[in-house]
């Protein structure tokens, strides 16, 4: 799904962007003359996609005398063969290029989102040097930087230079702010819509985001970014304060697009209750085969752990990878990976060798999802630290809420079926232990 939004966004864009030379253009050149520079932020509303859910910004460089404008967009990326790879093993290298206004602004009307225009209000030398500055940033060996979606995207860019126009004042101003919400809670605003792709986004992801964020961090969105404009001032050498903002445009306005949420959404009842369902199946199963055993009952009980060791294998598998090989530092020390973990695709493996009659395979079932529950255990402790000591803190509510009942309810399964065995066979190597 990633892969394929990708794909569009980056085809949609290539035709919007300017000659290989587009850095020579008269601001560029030093041409343009002071007064006839405008600056201006433009803010474009989330979309349907994936990548679009968080919004888009660029800023305009337009030379009105001359008639000539571009804008900057920090968002550019090449889909070729490596992409994907790149993508997974977080390198993937984005970059700046000026593209067409009216085009740009036509794509995203065609999709039914907002595009906003701030037109900044700074001193024109300062236009002349962010003009300069964009101007030689879209050179080739200037234009790539390695993309953070939190610390460093199209939008703290942009945000780094409107603190250039206003010579630092933004950032000494907004640095230290205390934010509104947590970076994750900032994120589960834009993506709490698709409680599924809201799921694997969290879980996925560590404590990083989980701190107080600052007013400064949070401007990795778009709208923040623009918020904060339009709320700024800023004093020039004479101690008189002026708007950040000189004038607002709004180009086009979404007619059936709903408004991002003010508030991340509480998803977690309802996982909860989709873990304890899950969790409750596996313990009827495994009375029903302890009550009444037969062929029919030991597949049922290997297919419901099969599913179940698929379930959360699979998800611990791709983030104990993310977590350990790639350079998404958002992944790494992930408590997450307490409620599911490669290992737990070994439960696939031995549900499989239940349903075939491996006599020992019940026994190791009972075992292994012993050890699990265990570490799902530390897991609730690790969490229950974390309310205490910050630095331990992660939010973990979704991932624990749906997946700590179906460990409970496999293990609790696995030892009204097999249990008896496990006693067994412990107190038997104890007897023989004995001299």
């Amino acid at each position: 799904m990633i892969a394929l939004t990708i794909l569009v966004l980056g085809v949609g864009f290539s035709g919007l962007t300017a000659t290989a030379e587009a850095h020579q253009t008269p601001w560029g050149q030093g041409e343009s003359q002071p007064q006839d520079l405008v600056i201006s932020l433009a803010t474009f509303s989330p979309g349907d996609e994936i990548p679009q859910w968080f919004g888009h910004t660029g800023v305009i460089v337009e030379d009105r005398r001359r008639n000539i404008s571009r804008l900057y967009n920090y968002g550019m990326f090449s889909f070729d063969s490596q992409m994907l790879i790149r993508f997974a093993m977080g390198r993937l290298w984005f970059w700046v290029a000026p593209t067409d206004v009216g085009r740009t602004f036509n794509l995203y009307v065609s999709e039914d989102r907002d595009v906003r225009v701030l037109e900044l209000n700074i001193p024109e030398e300062k236009r002349v040097e962010v003009a300069a500055f964009l101007s030689d940033n879209v050179r080739p060996e200037n234009r790539e930087y390695l993309y953070h979606h939190y610390y460093d995207n199209c939008s703290t860019r942009i945000r780094d230079i409107i603190d250039i126009a206003v010579d630092g004042q933004f950032a000494e101003a907004l640095e230290h702010k205390p934010g509104r919400w947590t970076l994750r809670e900032h994120t589960r605003r834009h993506s709490g819509h698709l409680a599924p792709m809201d799921w694997l986004l969290m879980y996925l992801m560590n404590n990083e985001i989980d701190p107080p964020s600052t007013v400064w961090e949070e401007m990795f969105l778009p709208e923040e970014l623009e918020r904060q404009v339009l709320d700024f001032d800023w004093v020039d050498e004479d101690g008189e304060v002026h708007p950040l903002v000189l004038r607002e445009h709004l180009v086009y306005e979404a007619e059936e697009r709903e408004p991002v949420p003010a508030a991340p959404p509480t998803h977690w009842p309802w996982y909860l209750l989709f873990g304890a369902i899950i969790g409750g199946v596996g313990l009827f199963i495994g009375w029903s085969a302890r009550t009444r055993p037969g062929r029919g009952s030991r597949i049922r009980y290997g297919l419901y752990h099969g599913f179940v060791g698929l379930l959360l294998g699979f998800p611990g598998l791709v983030l104990g990878a993310m977590s350990t090989f790639t350079e998404h530092t958002v992944t790494y020390w992930n408590q997450n990976l307490f409620w599911a973990n490669p290992a737990t695709l070994a439960v696939l493996v031995l549900a499989v060798m239940v349903m075939r009659g491996k006599q020992k395979s019940g026994r190791s079932l009972v075992l292994l999802w012993s050890a699990l529950a265990l570490i799902a255990v530390i897991g609730v402790v690790v969490n229950i630290v974390g309310i205490f000591v910050p630095s331990f803190y992660q939010d973990t509510s979704l991932a624990m809420a749906s997946m700590l009942p179906i460990v409970l309810g496999a293990v609790a399964s696995a030892w009204l079926v097999d249990g008896d065995k496990v006693v067994a066979a412990a107190t038997s190597d104890s007897e023989a232990g004995e001299p």
